[in-house]
């Protein structure tokens, strides 16, 4: 069974969330909370697999208490519930250790979908989201000379990958573009998040923004135009 939290400070909101998810018979929300101090108390004690957090509440917004949980209980995942075009304060979900983002508007088995993609350690990079969310967060800073220097450690293989991941691209797409199995991508994933000493995806994308690796707004022309060219593999696959 996948533990799910459910954070919003809307009563119907919470009411709609539980719905859904109690209709997957993997589910199980043990709770509820109406704000970012409540959340974190009720992941301590309950211990969640999956945290469905909102980002705008009063008390302390979803910013600061995924900020917290990423700390106080860090196999919980946490899973942001926003609106995305009004709001502003998700960007900084990234840096407080969000494993992902979804639409409040999304549709039910997207939301089931989303739960066990969080729940299995992987992370949800939504193109309609992550990619103007990076695009916006890498426009306001330079590349940091100290992240670059961390990229040296990668093969050619899994700078390629990183750098495909930052443009929105899912594993399977990763793959296509590369001309490797699926498998393969997941095994460089797994090399490239040890060797940068990153907790998941989401963090990678940052990274592969932060060193300079993917430049604002290249998830969008890659979107139009196709992924760039790889670089030739020296690594192992």
């Amino acid at each position: 069974m996948t533990t799910v939290l459910i954070v919003d400070d809307d009563d119907l909101m919470r009411a709609g969330l539980r719905a859904v998810l109690s209709s997957d018979d993997t589910i199980t929300v043990v709770g509820e909370a109406a704000d970012g101090h409540e959340a974190v108390a009720r992941a301590r004690e309950l211990g969640p697999d999956v945290v469905l957090m909102d980002v705008r509440m009063p008390h302390r917004d979803g910013i600061a208490a995924t900020a917290e949980l990423s700390e106080a209980a860090p196999a919980t995942r946490v899973l942001i519930l926003t609106t995305f075009e009004d709001d502003d304060y998700v960007f900084g979900a990234l840096a407080a250790g969000a494993s992902g983002f979804l639409l409040k508007r999304t549709r039910p088995e997207r939301l089931i979908e989303a739960v066990h993609t969080i729940a299995a350690g992987d992370s949800l990079l939504s193109p309609s989201v992550t990619r103007t969310v990076i695009d916006r967060m890498a426009a306001a800073e330079p590349p940091d000379p100290a992240a670059t220097r961390r990229l040296r450690t990668l093969t050619a293989r899994e700078r390629d990958v990183l750098d495909l991941v930052a443009r929105g691209l899912s594993n399977a797409e990763i793959a296509a573009a590369l001309f490797v199995e699926e498998s393969t991508v997941k095994t460089h994933m797994k090399r490239l998040l040890g060797k940068l000493g990153l907790r998941d995806r989401v963090q990678a994308v940052i990274v592969a923004y932060e060193t300079g690796l993917a430049k604002p707004g290249a998830a969008r022309r890659a979107s139009s135009t196709g992924p760039a060219r790889p670089s030739r593999d020296t690594g192992a696959a």
